[in-house]
């Protein structure tokens, strides 16, 4: 004890100074928009070039078993924000579409759920989100706000509102044009048929339609008909639009130099914020379709524009990190990479150009619950915090960026509600050997998909599936057919006993175990489904934001910074004339 002693007295400083470093450190956070796992060095990629992001690896921790909690934009980045699974605060969607496509939808992020901007903000916190906001914007009027980044917990935000899709970009097609010619082609046939029907029937006598009403139905026919096409003509301008704060600065945005426009914003709020803590939240456009890159980074990669833009994305990460070396913030700053989810598969264009990402050795992608699907990077740095060249290959989740920095801020985690995302400090500092997650659960859209289980006694992981995807063509990896793969009806396989494999021995899962070639088989799935049960007892029932009726498009809730006779077209961004410094 007295040889302890002097030894204790001598470490009490040392420690005591570690943990003044860990309070209230800045943060910076960078989410990449369908990046697959496979695209980056770090994670194996020989072909793409991305140092920047790469250096991150070397300099901290790589979370190798990372798992965002939905393979979808909207739910994930809403799991992101409060550590919490999307079904929870009814972000996931019981329909085909999981994600919101119009600006002038009335569905989003409740005002009721907590986000770490909102609690980081309360302990003193500058905050800010630049880029890719996508969990809605108004609810009752084209300028409350309701689900705007301000009203949840962010001081500033210049970005994105909704999404980067083919159809904000002129000559990179639409993700409507399949959906809507066969909408349309099933309007008018229903219709023709209607009329036809009631022509027909009046001259034989059975049925006395006067030709005024007749005239009427096919007016009201033709008349939604043309505003559909309206609608869609006008998409890029009505929902393809900047804002700064609650301002419409340019309507439709400009590709052009637009990343570069975001690492602009993000390095001025870092050299405004150097002297107290802050949060910054950047979440890239790029390498979601449709596809852009600035001239500097045009045709320089091997992968054509997908790679362009992956490079240019890499270089934003390296600029905004060489601006917190220059103030001197490297040491009070945690670092955080990842992708909302994995690469979407089935993007190629219409000339057969492949434009999504690469998942590594993973099978699927976004929109399905198979490892290519959820795997995403996790990168972690801090210096003097994080052991360089970390590697950590227990289950994790974006939903533990949550409580991780929350505590970090000194502040508390909500009582009131349950947090399903675990802190990460222990396993980062090397104090804990095991993730907290014995289980993780993999939905698509609202639907339990599957379930990942590391018992606390074994370095296996079991994942058993309770639905599949059916991929079309049947031996390609996705669903080329429909574009991304959907979660029930004709479009999934259900499995009973549910689909088991043994991640830790097959990652690919190429192999399904069966009681034949697993012993503990019928164990295995016992647990599990007491597991869902568990879980299924845990949920709430709460209005689902992603309903029909939340995701339509309503022209009462349509921003816009002109007049719709103006197709609400206006760009402040271009009169700023801001010049951006060569890439």
């Amino acid at each position: 004890m007295m040889i302890l002693l002097p030894v204790m007295i001598y470490l009490w400083p040392i420690s005591n100074a570690i943990n003044e470093r860990i309070s209230k450190p800045s943060i910076v956070l960078f989410m990449a928009d369908d990046l697959g796992i496979g695209d980056l060095g770090c994670y194996g990629n020989t072909t793409s070039r991305t140092p920047n992001i790469d250096k991150l690896s070397k300099e901290g921790a790589t979370l190798t078993q990372h798992i965002a909690a939905s393979p979808l934009c909207t739910p994930s980045r809403a799991s992101f924000l409060t550590g919490r699974y999307s079904v929870r605060s009814g972000m996931a969607s019981l329909h085909k579409v999981g994600v919101f496509l119009f600006s002038a939808s009335s569905g989003g992020l409740p005002v009721e759920e907590i986000t770490f901007a909102k609690l980081l903000q309360q302990r003193g916190y500058s905050t800010a989100l630049i880029g890719k906001w996508h969990l809605g914007i108004n609810c009752n009027s084209s300028d409350d706000f309701c689900h705007h980044p301000l009203n949840h917990g962010f001081d500033y935000f210049y970005g994105v509102p909704v999404n980067n899709l083919r159809d904000c970009k002129p000559g990179h097609g639409s993700v409507f044009s399949a959906g809507l010619k066969m909408h349309i082609r099933a309007a008018l046939q229903t219709t023709a048929i209607a009329l036809i029907s009631l022509a027909v029937l009046n001259y034989i006598g059975l049925v006395r339609v006067p030709r005024r009403v007749l005239g009427y139905f096919f007016l009201i026919a033709a008349v939604m008909v043309g505003v559909l096409l309206l609608f869609f003509y006008n998409f890029r301008n009505l929902n393809c639009f900047l804002m700064r704060n609650h301002s419409i600065i340019q309507q439709p945005w400009d590709y052009e130099n637009l990343t570069q426009r975001f690492t602009e914003e993000a390095k001025r709020f870092i050299g405004r914020n150097t002297n107290a803590p802050f949060l910054l939240f950047v979440a890239y456009t790029q390498v979601h379709t449709a596809l852009y890159a600035s001239q500097a980074f045009r045709g320089k990669s091997k992968h054509r524009l997908y790679g362009d833009a992956l490079e240019e994305m890499d270089w934003s990460v390296g600029q905004i990190i060489h601006v917190l070396d220059q103030w001197h913030l490297r040491e009070q700053t945690l670092v955080y990479f990842t992708s909302d989810h994995g690469a979407h598969v089935e993007e190629i264009s219409a000339t057969g150009e492949v434009q999504g990402g690469y998942n590594g050795i993973y099978k699927g992608g976004k929109s399905t619950s198979w490892e290519g699907g959820i795997r995403v990077p996790g990168l972690l740095r801090w210096p003097g915090v994080f052991k360089p060249g970390t590697h950590i290959d227990e289950p994790t989740s974006n939903m533990d960026i949550f409580p991780t920095i929350v505590k970090l801020a000194g502040a508390s985690l909500p009582s009131d509600r349950i947090i399903d995302g675990h802190d990460l400090m222990p396993l980062l500092r090397g104090i804990a050997l095991r993730s907290k997650h014995e289980f993780l659960f993999h939905y698509c859209n609202a639907y339990l998909n599957a379930v990942r289980w590391h018992p606390g006694n074994s370095k296996s992981i079991w994942k058993a599936f309770f639905f599949t995807p059916n991929f079309s063509p049947r031996d390609s990896n996705g669903c080329h057919d429909d574009h991304v793969c959907f979660c029930y009806g004709n479009h999934v396989t259900y499995h009973d006993p549910p689909l088991l494999f043994e991640l830790s021995k097959d990652p690919e899962e190429k192999n399904p175990l069966t009681p034949e070639t697993e012993s503990h088989f019928h164990e295995i799935i016992q647990v599990i489904q007491q597991a869902v049960s568990n879980h299924t007892k845990s949920l709430a029932a709460v209005p689902n934001q992603l309903s029909l009726e939340n995701m339509l498009w309503k022209p009462w809730l349509q921003p816009c910074c002109s007049s719709f006779l103006q197709f609400c077209y206006c760009d402040h961004e271009s009169r700023e004339n801001k010049k951006l410094p060569e890439a």
